[in-house]
Parts: C-alpha cells; structure tokens; sequence
C-alpha cells in the first residue's frame, strides 16, 4: 500500500510559465486534505529543484503537512514546525564551489544568452531558467562541460527550461532516503512522479516511480508512464493510488 506520493513541480504539479490547470490542481488538493482524515489515501508532498520561497508557495496552495524537498535535494522544509534540513553534504567547501560556479555561469552563460535569468535565493545549487527549449540544450551543454571538467563532486541536469547544477551526493534520491527515514515511511511505500533527468535518481529508488507523458524520454525508461500531461497526470495517479488504497482496507 503507498502511504506517500512524492511529486515534482515543473512538469509535474503544472507547465512551466503557465497558468496551472486549477480544477486538476485543486483535485490533487481536495484528495491531500482528506489524505488526513481518510485512512488509505497516501499524503502528499513535493520535491523540486526550484528554491525554497516557490516550493513552499505551492505547498500551501496543495495544503501539504509532511516536510516537501527542494532544490534538488539540497533541503527539505517542514512548514508546520518552520524546521529547515540541509543535506549533511553542505559545508563550507561545497559552499566556495558552489559561488565559483554561479560566477562563472552567470559571466559565461547567463550574461550571453538573451531571455536567461538565474534561479535566485537559491543556496546548494545553481540554477537558470530560460524558456527557449534549444537554447536551453545549448547551454545545457556548454554548463555540463565545464562542470565535469573542472568538479567531480557536481552533476549537471535539465529541462526544457532550467538548468540545475547540484551536489552529487545531495541529489533528490538521497533526499527521499532522507525524507523515509525521517518521517518513517519506507520507499517501498512510497511513489514519486517526476518528469526531469534530475528526477531518475528518486525515481530509482521508491516503490512506486511514475511519469507523465510530457516527461523526457531518459527519464521514462525508469518509471511507468502516464499518459496525461503534467497536473493531469499526477491527479490521475493519485486517485488510483487513493481508490487502490481504500478497496484494500473494505477488503482487509
């Protein structure tokens, strides 16, 4: 039985640059709150690369009340007690890299594509937004590049409109481990929906890994695929999660 659904943001809970689909969005939030009250039907909370400031915006919007990830494993919040988790890996070293990559990416890239802005407030990773899918792949290239070629520890991921270099060792499969353990759910219960490559990692691990129609192609050879896109697809997965879960208990 799946006690938690784990869902990413961009691509997943909504399009990018879009209005969100409010009934699909509202059907997810109607199924969280009563995920409270009903016995069976798994909670919900989120794992993005996006900053702190937006995830949390989303949560209130979805009523989340477990502790939700965000940037790509770098933290996990909890709103209900305003308890901020780092990843153990985040120290003073990784700290000095991280401002050396964000100088060179926003000398190097950012200053010299049109239309590309910098993932701002963010803390363990670096990140870019550009809503030009090939300019995109471009930068895409030139970044993982340049990050291989000069630090081992960084891994560089994207989607058809970000860019997020993040910590190896931080990345949101090892949040989810983080977030079993702390809330002591284990990953056999647990399903997550992601659309991004830096989703396989989290993917990989749960019991459950899903992804919409919408999602990139490496990342749908490591989950069963929805087909609906983005917030159709996670309400989709959530109701047959919830509707298997409570057939299970009349059953039992």
């Amino acid at each position: 039985m799946v006690k938690l659904f784990i869902a990413d943001l961009d691509g997943c809970i909504s399009h990018p640059f879009e209005s969100p689909d409010w009934e699909a969005f509202s059907g997810v939030r109607d199924l969280n709150r009563r995920s409270f009250e009903e016995d069976g039907i798994p909670y919900l909370t989120l794992c993005s690369g996006r900053p702190l400031p937006y995830v949390e915006a989303v949560g209130q919007m979805l009523d989340v009340r477990l502790p939700f990830i965000f940037e790509s494993g770098g933290g996990l919040y909890d709103m209900r007690t305003n308890k901020l988790t780092w990843s153990k890996h985040y120290n003073n070293e990784m700290r000095e890299k991280i401002k050396h990559i964000k100088g060179w990416v926003g000398r190097e890239v950012i200053d010299r594509y049109d239309g590309t802005i910098a993932e701002f407030a963010k803390e363990t990773d670096v990140g870019l937004i550009n809503p030009d899918a090939d300019l995109i792949r471009e930068m895409y290239q030139k970044i993982d590049d340049y990050v291989k070629t000069n630090f081992d520890e960084f891994e560089t991921h994207h989607t058809n409109v970000s860019i997020n270099v993040i910590m190896k060792k931080s990345n949101k499969g090892a949040a989810v481990e983080q977030l079993s353990r702390m809330i002591d759910i284990p990953l056999e219960q647990i399903a997550y929906i992601g659309d991004g490559t830096n989703d396989i990692p989290a993917l990989e691990r749960v019991g459950h890994p899903f992804a919409p129609i919408n999602a990139r192609e490496e990342t749908k050879q490591h989950a069963e695929v929805v087909d609906l896109e983005a917030t159709d697809a996670v309400l989709d997965v959530y109701r047959r999660m919830a509707h298997a879960s409570l057939r299970s208990g009349v059953n039992d």
